[in-house]
């Protein structure tokens, strides 16, 4: 109501509806932890590469920027399936909430192939977490996100199955759907994480 008196003061249509952030706010506060423990990460790594500049770049060059690419490519596609499976959640069409939010894990999937590849392949050069500063700080970050994947891929199948079992269709369960949105707001943040850390550890 104050929203109203206030919108009719300013001259703008008054409006009954009110904006609220999607999913449970558990979830936020948890995405919220999340993204302070990877933002404390990513300054390690800008004031170690500061320190260390010519180590960086040298391990820089001996990452594979294609697979990362790739990777970027395939989570931003995942995560576009998962946007749209939201949308047609709200349009009461679970059959395609159920396909996209496979798509979503198949492009998920590549990622997690994509990046066990070029571990092995790092591996099979001789470069572990303990070969330098670099590749300790891009083991574990890549790796810490890399867990975090295979958590949202856990959620999504989850998802996934509870749709196709109609649980989000109880008119009694109002919360499940909000667990849905939270489903969809974390796998968003594991993509976002991602975007970040690409262009940190591979390319600048």
């Amino acid at each position: 109501m104050p929203n109203t008196i206030l919108n009719t003061d300013m001259g703008i249509a008054p409006t009954s509806e009110t904006k609220k952030l999607p999913g449970d706010l558990a979830m936020w506060f948890f995405i919220l932890a999340e993204l302070t423990v990877f933002a404390i990460f990513f300054i390690g790594f800008a004031i170690a590469e500061n320190l260390n500049v010519d180590m960086f770049a040298q391990g820089k060059t001996q990452l594979h920027k294609v697979i990362g690419l790739l990777n970027t490519i395939a989570l931003i596609t995942s995560s576009y399936f998962v946007a749209i499976s939201l949308h047609a959640m709200r349009e009461n069409n679970d059959k395609q909430v159920v396909i996209r939010l496979i798509w979503a894990l198949m492009f998920a999937s590549v990622y997690i192939v994509l990046k066990l590849w070029e571990y092995q392949a790092l591996f099979s050069q001789g470069i572990d977490i303990e070969t330098n500063t670099f590749f300790t700080l891009y083991f574990l970050i890549t790796a810490f996100h890399f867990m975090h994947i295979l958590l949202g891929m856990v959620i999504l199948l989850y998802m996934a199955i509870n749709v196709y079992k109609g649980k989000y269709r109880d008119p009694a369960s109002e919360n499940e759907f909000s667990g849905f949105e939270s489903g969809a707001c974390y796998w968003h943040m594991v993509d976002l994480l991602w975007i970040i850390l690409f262009p940190l550890i591979y390319v600048i």
